[in-house]
C-alpha cells in the first residue's frame, strides 16, 4: 500500500449527508462502533477520543464497544450479519479486511463483498526495532542483515502473531536480502515488547505507537520503517525502500466498515462525521503523540485503497509461501 493512495481525498456530500442522518436517526438512536480487540489497544486510543469530538453534534449517539476474540473475526462476523442501516459498524485495522482472507483458510465472510468501506481514520507504519539483545553498534537494517548472516542461529525476530503484517514484513525482508530470518511468535504486542526491552529477543517488527516512547528515550533503536517514504514521527529513520528492499513498503490503517448494502447516503454522512472529528486540534494532538498520521478519504477512494491493499497482501503471502491457518 503506497502513500500515493493515502493522499487526502475530499467530496461534497451535502444533501446526501443530511439525508443519511435523517434516515439513521429514524431507525436507530445509537450508532454502535465495534472493535474486535480487547480494551486498551490502538483502536481504543484513537477511536474513543475521536467519538468524544463527535459527541452532541449529530442526531445519534456514537457508542464504542468490543467483541474481542479470534483476531478480530468475531466482531467482523457480527457486523457482517447486522442490518445494513448504519446502526452497527466495524472499527478495525486494515489487516482484518485486506490480509485475513489470505492467511486464514476459512472466514465466515468475504471482506470485499460483505463489507462497505465507510471512513479511514489514520495510518501507521511498522518499525523494525532493535533492543539491548542486539549489539549496540548495529544501528541500521543493513547492519543487522550483515550480523544475521554471520549469526544464523541468532537471526530471530519477534512478531505479535504469525500471519500478521508484522510477521510478513520480516519474511519479505529476509527473502529479498537472502537471509534466513526466523519469526518468533508472541501472544500479542505487550509480551513481545517486554522481551524486546529485556533483551530476550534481539529485534522485532512493531506498530510505531507501541515503540515510539522507547525509541525516543533511547531504550530501543529504530533500524528502519516499512512506510514507502520517511515517517513524520521518525524523520531520521530510513525506510526499507531506501535501503533497497522495495517489496517491503506498506502502511497499515484504522478504519470503519459497515455491512454490505448500507445506503450511500448513510455512508456519506458517517464519512463526513469522521472527517470532521479528525480535523479537530484535539485529534491532531492524539495522533501526533501516538506517531500516527491522519488518513482522511472519501468513501470511493477509501474503497479503492482497500482493494489495492487486498491485492498487495495476496501477492506477499504467495511470495513468502506462508501457509494459511485454519
Amino acid at each position: 500500500m503506497h502513500r500515493r493512495t493515502l493522499l487526502r481525498a475530499s467530496a461534497a456530500f451535502g444533501g446526501l449527508a443530511t439525508t443519511g442522518w435523517a434516515a439513521m436517526a429514524q431507525s436507530n438512536p445509537n450508532v454502535f462502533v465495534w472493535s474486535g480487540f480487547p480494551a486498551g489497544g490502538l483502536g481504543d486510543q484513537v477511536t474513543r477520543p475521536m467519538l468524544e469530538q463527535m459527541r452532541g453534534k449529530y442526531p445519534q449517539n456514537f457508542v464504542y464497544d468490543s467483541k474481542p476474540g479470534a483476531g478480530g473475526r468475531i466482531a467482523a462476523e457480527f457486523v457482517k450479519r447486522s442490518a445494513p442501516d448504519g446502526g452497527n459498524l466495524l472499527q478495525c485495522p486494515s489487516s482484518t479486511i485486506t490480509l485475513h482472507p489470505h492467511v486464514f483458510k476459512k472466514l465466515p465472510y468475504d471482506t470485499l463483498s460483505d463489507f462497505v468501506p465507510i471512513a479511514s481514520q489514520c495510518s501507521y507504519t511498522a518499525v523494525f526495532t532493535a533492543g539491548p539483545g542486539l549489539p549496540a553498534e548495529i544501528r541500521t537494517a543493513a547492519d543487522y542483515l550483515k550480523w544475521a548472516q554471520a549469526h544464523a542461529g541468532q537471526a530471530n525476530y519477534g512478531v505479535p502473531a504469525m500471519g500478521s503484517t508484522l510477521h510478513l514484513a520480516g519474511a519479505m525482508l529476509g527473502k529479498q536480502a537472502g537471509v534466513d530470518l526466523r519469526a518468533v511468535p508472541y501472544k500479542g504486542g505487550a509480551p513481545l515488547l517486554n522481551d524486546l526491552l529485556g533483551g530476550q529477543i534481539p529485534v522485532s517488527f512493531n506498530v510505531v505507537s507501541e515503540v515510539l516512547p522507547h525509541i525516543r528515550s533511547g531504550k530501543l533503536r529504530a533500524l528502519a520503517v516499512t512506510a514507502p517514504t520517511r515517517w513524520k514521527a521518525l524523520p531520521d529513520v530510513p525506510t526499507l525502500t531506501e535501503l533497497g528492499f522495495k517489496e517491503v513498503a506498506f502502511v497499515d490503517w484504522l478504519g470503519w466498515y459497515g455491512p454490505a448494502g448500507t445506503p450511500a447516503a448513510k455512508v456519506a454522512a458517517l464519512n463526513t462525521a469522521v472527517g470532521a472529528a479528525l480535523d479537530t486540534p484535539a485529534m491532531g494532538e492524539v495522533l501526533g503523540k501516538l506517531g500516527l498520521e491522519v488518513m482522511k478519504m472519501a468513501p470511493e477512494p477509501f474503497a479503492a485503497a482497500v482493494k489495492e491493499n487486498h491485492a498487495f497482501w495476496q501477492r506477499v503471502v504467495k511470495t513468502t509461501g506462508f501457509t494459511p491457518e485454519d
